[in-house]
């Protein structure tokens, strides 16, 4: 047991995002000496009923993107209260004290981004405190809800070696609920909507390596058909190089079919089969959020067409008929629950169909939409909902209804790796980060390869199985 989980001092400060804007910064520093830092991530499609994120509005500073109001809400509210009272090692207790503490429903009163900070930073300290990897402490809350890490039964505790190289631990281990299992990357390698200044109203289009045996092979398989479609661009003429926020390219395409047709073609250039039973497959993140009418119905501007709810998903339908597409995030409006309920009877049963917009890594919008059968897949990003906590109660959630979860990243992210630690941790199977670019997204990527080589031998990879429901 380490001297003590106890928090001593909670801080926070402005951290810039990879869109250069501000965000929150926390530091928990533990009794025994340990101490914990998070950065919280920022989106720029945001959905209504996502937590709310603190900015300042001050137009003189970051056009008025600042967060010195989350900031002073961590160092003048939350840390006076926390400091000498609240255990680290008991997760669930401080998310809970924390949620009191901002006593709104949706976090405005201290910012999700406050809070979130804090609840990573705890969790982080806390693992150093017991000198145990992220993910493996995670492994312990997800199993164990509402119990403390501090409690926990030594007799399942086990000598530890985590760090095989190294030596670095012989402390006792905890063993884990289930067999530590990298997620498959679905990687970002077309970009359009608020991602990008590209023109294509949908965000994003990418690739999913299924044909890969490791988390390594399949970094390495999507990595080679991100230069491929490089390669076509360079040889197509007026097309651009630039890259979108999460590091995809954003050629400015005539029509949202012609990034599907590249990225079917990059793929073959790559050397690899794109097909559903092949080694490449093609997911696509929708966003219909961000280009549906005050009507209801849905506008392609960069098409000049415009549908229904129902011609929408038909032309998704359509798409999947054509193309190997085994993911489609967001595919309808946030609140277009009748329009869900086509697409679902329409592809739910050969199709992933995630819901961001929709279920916001709430657990109370999931379980709507698992009650009336809606989607089967849901995009877990903490900031939605602004606790550690309630993040892992919504992949539980989504597991017991016979929902894939899928960890994701922001748009606006940071060095902060955290997410793949989580993904491992709650065996999530699936995990969105971004291209294969830029280091704030490298630096989850490459968190990742650490975890798989570390593990050695004892590490199992989702693979083509996280799609088992779908008959790849």
């Amino acid at each position: 047991m380490p001297d003590s989980t106890q928090i001593a001092a909670v801080r926070a400060y402005e951290a810039l995002d990879s869109r250069g804007n501000p965000t929150v910064a926390a530091e928990v520093r533990l009794h025994g000496g340990a101490v914990g830092r998070a950065l919280v991530p920022s989106g720029a499609s945001t959905g209504r009923h996502e937590a709310v994120e603190l900015r300042d509005g001050d137009p003189s500073r970051y056009d008025g993107q600042g967060v010195r109001r989350a900031v002073a809400a961590v160092n003048d509210v939350i840390g006076p209260a926390l400091a000498d009272d609240a255990d680290a090692a008991d997760q669930s207790a401080l998310d809970a004290r924390l949620c009191a503490l901002d006593g709104t429903a949706h976090k405005s009163s201290l910012g999700a981004n406050a809070i979130l900070g804090v609840s990573l930073a705890a969790a982080h300290a806390a693992a150093a405190a017991f000198n145990l990897p992220l993910y493996r402490y995670l492994n312990h809350h997800y199993h164990n809800p509402g119990e403390s890490y501090r409690h926990y039964d030594e007799s399942n505790r086990h000598p530890g070696d985590y760090n095989r190289h190294s030596g670095a631990s012989r402390n006792p281990q905890p063993s884990p609920s289930t067999a530590f299992t990298l997620p498959m990357p679905m990687v970002n390698i077309i970009s359009g909507g608020r991602h990008s200044a590209g023109g294509l109203d949908m965000q994003d289009f990418l690739a999913i390596p299924i044909g890969a045996s490791t988390f390594a092979e399949a970094l390495q398989m999507a990595a080679a058909v991100y230069r491929a479609v490089g390669r076509i661009l360079s040889q197509s003429g007026p097309y651009p190089y630039g890259v979108a926020d999460e590091g995809g390219y954003g050629p400015p395409l005539p029509c949202h079919e012609d990034a599907l047709g590249l990225l079917y073609d990059a793929a073959r250039l790559a050397g690899y089969r794109c097909a559903r039973n092949g080694d490449i497959a093609i997911g696509m993140d929708v966003a219909a959020n961000e280009f549906i009418t005050g009507d209801g119905s849905y506008a392609l501007q960069a098409e000049g067409r415009s549908f229904t709810a129902t011609e929408l998903a038909d032309l998704l339908a359509h798409w999947c008929e054509t193309y190997p597409i085994i993911s489609i995030e967001d595919g309808l409006g946030e609140d277009d629950w009748a329009g869900w309920e086509y697409l679902t009877k329409r592809l739910g049963a050969s199709t992933q169909l995630i819901g961001d917009d929709l279920f916001t890594t709430n657990p109370q919008r999931l379980a709507r939409g698992a009650d009336a059968g809606i989607a089967n897949a849901v995009l877990v990003k903490p900031n939605q909902i602004g606790t550690l906590t309630e993040t892992l109660d919504t992949v539980r959630l989504a597991q017991e209804r016979g929902y894939l979860p899928v960890i994701s990243a922001r748009s606006g992210e940071t060095e902060d790796a955290t997410i793949a630690d989580l993904a491992v941790a709650t065996g999530a199977g699936q995990i969105k980060i971004g291209s294969v670019t830029r280091s704030e997204r490298l630096a989850k990527y490459n968190r990742l390869l650490q975890i798989e080589d570390e593990l050695g031998d004892a590490a199992q990879f989702a693979g083509r199985d996280a799609f088992a429901r779908f008959q790849l």
